[in-house]
């Protein structure tokens, strides 16, 4: 079938910007003549129907079409893998399976594709194809790369092996509704994906409303997938090995009549009859697998095929689009014109993608609405009295155990143990989620403790249900936390673009670096919270350092109350001083910071900004050494430096429910005028950024963790980094002068 240019006044509307137009198929009156999908249906009405697979079909042509001739607009993104994924995605959308998730942020254009396809982006004001050409790869239209924010899809897509929390996550929350998530076989190479969800078909084995869908193509970003030389008995296996019962799998080369070399076919090479057949069984195929999954068996599908398959290039040559591949490019015209489809087709695709599901998926998903939850609680807040001794973390995870005990999807996750934490009381509470029922662990397989060995599979499940809307909390040790991280910034960031409110998201590190002196430093990585402290300057993320028991209660509770937001407490598991009261504890949450302690009298005044609360104890010891040579002092913990920035600093304005409270210049120099100001930290320097931004102080440094060491004590390890109160005091004396 050669393409030719069709008078505009064929196609639709919507169609304006579509270059090439083609025939129509053979068969078309006979199969084509009304939508698979009936008015006021959300689904075809059978798999078996030859029209079915022949929509199908359509659809599959349609998304390759728009994903190549959107690419070529900016001569930039990427076709080739969304390409060889084209039929299964069109088949989900056909069976009425609409809350379609991805591991792969390079299937953007197609998501996108899909997304105009069934009317989801006139909510953002496109409406034809010239549109979605225009604002492709644009500010303030659609980004390179997957978010949550565009209207119809559900979470992000960057960062591979990230997609499988947001499915499982959506299925945790919503029994009966299926969620598939397209995995390539690039990705897949990342340990942790089946990992997570091996642990989480363990944990869970009633949530099986979940259906990965493994884009096998052979190829990955510039060379082979390294799982390309498996056979379809060994690929099978190594899903059924991590706990999935059935694997569908439907491999292109079965149907190939046309010779083709190696493992992995274009079906679009194909005979027409060939692809109808292709199409047909990878339907059918889609149909079971659903039903699998959404009767009660963990379900994966396979679709193997040749990556690029039906557009400009094939393999790994198909996966990105560089300067020189544009609309004008021979390659790319011809890509373009092998799959141009009649006019009257792509009304056909709009009518059943507009339909499937319900509706479109800007209204119908389940990201596209505000989750129910439970109130929250009143919180068991104890006031424990200054001067006495107590351990954070526990009190802390007091007010864990009383929201779970409240809310019955509220998630807790941990990797290395909250017991080795000092929040066992959240395990006695809350139970472990476990098969193996055992009271002196603490175990049982309702538990609402879900602690996977992999810091990954942790962040990313508590990250997805809270970005899907519902409460969770994320619990590690510091030194762990990097290995979870990436996920958590992947969800801060979509949560600044959400149009809809969803709980913050929490997380607690305890066991920070001064107190894992006999572990050295392999459990010694603060550097975590530089990670942290550059994210404040996105606008919803806040590194908190509740300075005692009573600060980190109401730190949580601050936190609770928020929408939107990534918040990362740190605090010890250690007997510590209590230096506030309840009330100060708030002031200097909501505040940013407060005074702890201020000497009476004294010639020049040294403050101590100090984030954290185990490194206020040499804090104190130099102190009590400067007071007696005759100085004034003044301690104070910034307990939510986020706070302490200017605004300019920040982009607070640019995200959904900003928060534009910060420190006035009148109350930040009451706190840190001084003739020496010294921020210290157990941590690194960055939290403590903004202080030294703003102070008037011109005598200044900054006492932080250098590196880690086997110690036998959190003293030793200070010592072992300076941070000593006889190293504080000599180091004031000095900027005294």
């Amino acid at each position: 079938m050669n393409a030719t240019t069709n008078p505009a006044s064929l196609a639709p509307a919507f169609c304006e910007g579509i270059q090439y137009f083609g025939p129509a198929w053979p068969g078309f009156a006979e199969h084509a003549a009304e939508p698979a999908i009936a008015e006021g249906s959300s689904a075809i009405s059978g798999v078996n129907s030859l029209s079915a697979a022949y929509q199908t079909l359509l659809a599959a042509d349609a998304l390759r079409y728009l994903t190549l001739q959107i690419c070529g607009a900016k001569a930039s993104g990427h076709p080739g893998g969304f390409a060889s994924s084209a039929e299964a995605y069109a088949a989900l959308v056909m069976l009425g399976h609409t809350n379609i998730v991805t591991e792969v942020g390079h299937h953007a254009p197609g998501f996108y594709s899909a997304m105009f396809l069934d009317r989801s982006l006139e909510e953002m004001g496109i409406k034809t194809v010239q549109e979605l050409r225009d604002r492709f790869r644009e500010k303030h239209g659609l980004l390179g790369h997957l978010s949550g924010a565009i209207p119809g899809l559900l979470a992000p897509a960057g960062p591979l092996g990230q997609g499988q929390h947001f499915a499982m996550a959506g299925a945790l929350l919503h029994p009966g509704t299926l969620f598939p998530v397209t995995i390539g076989d690039g990705g897949m190479g990342e340990p942790y994906i089946l990992n997570s969800m091996m642990h989480f078909n363990t944990a869970y084995p009633t949530v099986t409303n979940f259906l990965p869908v493994l884009i096998w193509n052979g190829y990955s970003q510039e060379h082979h997938s390294m799982c390309t030389t498996w056979s379809n008995d060994e690929m099978t296996a190594y899903w059924k090995g991590h706990g999935f019962e059935n694997v569908f799998l439907v491999d292109a080369k079965n149907f190939d009549d046309r010779d083709q070399v190696g493992a992995y076919v274009d079906s679009t090479a194909f005979s027409f009859d060939r692809r109808q057949a292709f199409a047909a069984a990878v339907l059918q195929a889609a149909d079971s697998a659903a039903k699998s999954a959404l009767g009660g068996k963990r379900t994966a599908l396979i679709l193997k095929q040749l990556k690029g398959a039906g557009v400009h290039k094939v393999g790994a040559k198909a996966h990105n689009l560089y300067p020189a591949d544009t609309l004008e490019a021979e390659h790319i015209v011809a890509g373009l014109q092998r799959r141009a489809l009649a006019p009257e087709a792509w009304q056909l695709v709009r009518d059943n993608f507009s339909r499937a599901g319900g509706g479109p998926a800007a209204k119908t998903v389940v990201t596209e609405h505000v989750l129910a939850i439970e109130p929250l609680p009143e919180l068991p807040i104890r006031s424990f009295e200054p001067g006495e001794k107590q351990v954070p973390a526990t009190a802390f995870g007091a007010l864990v155990a009383a929201l779970g005990q409240a809310d019955a999807r509220f998630v807790v996750t941990n990797a290395d143990g909250n017991e080795a934490s000092a929040m066992a009381n959240i395990n006695v509470a809350l139970k472990i989620r476990h098969p193996v029922e055992d009271a002196l662990y603490h175990q049982e397989p309702n538990g609402q403790v879900y602690e996977p060995l992999n810091e990954d599979a942790c962040a990313g499940l508590a990250a997805g249900l809270a970005l899907f809307g519902s409460r969770s909390i994320w619990l590690s040790y510091e030194s762990f936390a990097i290995n979870g991280w990436p996920i958590v910034q992947t969800v801060t960031q979509a949560m600044a673009e959400l149009r809809r409110k969803t709980p913050s998201f929490v997380c607690m590190f305890t066991a920070g670096a001064l107190e894992q002196g006999r572990n050295g430093w392999t459990h010694q990585r603060p550097e975590i919270e530089n990670y942290f402290a550059a994210q404040m300057r996105n606008g919803n993320v806040y590194p908190l350092f509740p300075c005692d028991a009573n600060q980190i209660q109401v730190a949580y509770e601050w936190a609770l109350g928020t929408h939107n937001k990534g918040i990362a407490i740190i605090a010890s598991k250690s007997p510590l001083p209590v230096y506030t009261t309840l009330e100060q504890a708030r002031e200097g949450i909501e505040n940013g910071a407060i005074t702890l302690y201020e000497s009476a009298g004294g010639d020049k005044t040294v403050v101590f900004a100090v984030t954290g609360d185990m490194a206020l104890l040499p804090v104190f010891e130099a102190k009590d050494k400067l007071e007696a040579a005759g100085r004034k002092v003044r301690i104070v913990s910034a307990a939510n430096p986020r706070r302490l920035y200017r605004p300019t600093d920040v982009a607070w304005d640019t995200v959904s429910e900003p928060d534009n409270a910060f420190m006035d210049d009148d109350r930040f120099n009451a706190l840190f005028d001084a003739d020496a100001l010294i921020g210290v930290s157990g941590g690194p320097s960055g939290p403590l950024e903004p202080i030294m931004l703003r102070t008037r102080a011109a005598k200044r440094d900054v006492m932080a963790w250098k590196r880690g060491e086997t110690t036998a004590s959190a003293g030793e390890i200070m010592a072992f980094n300076g941070l000593t109160g006889e190293a504080m005091a000599a180091r004031a004396e000095a900027l005294l002068g």
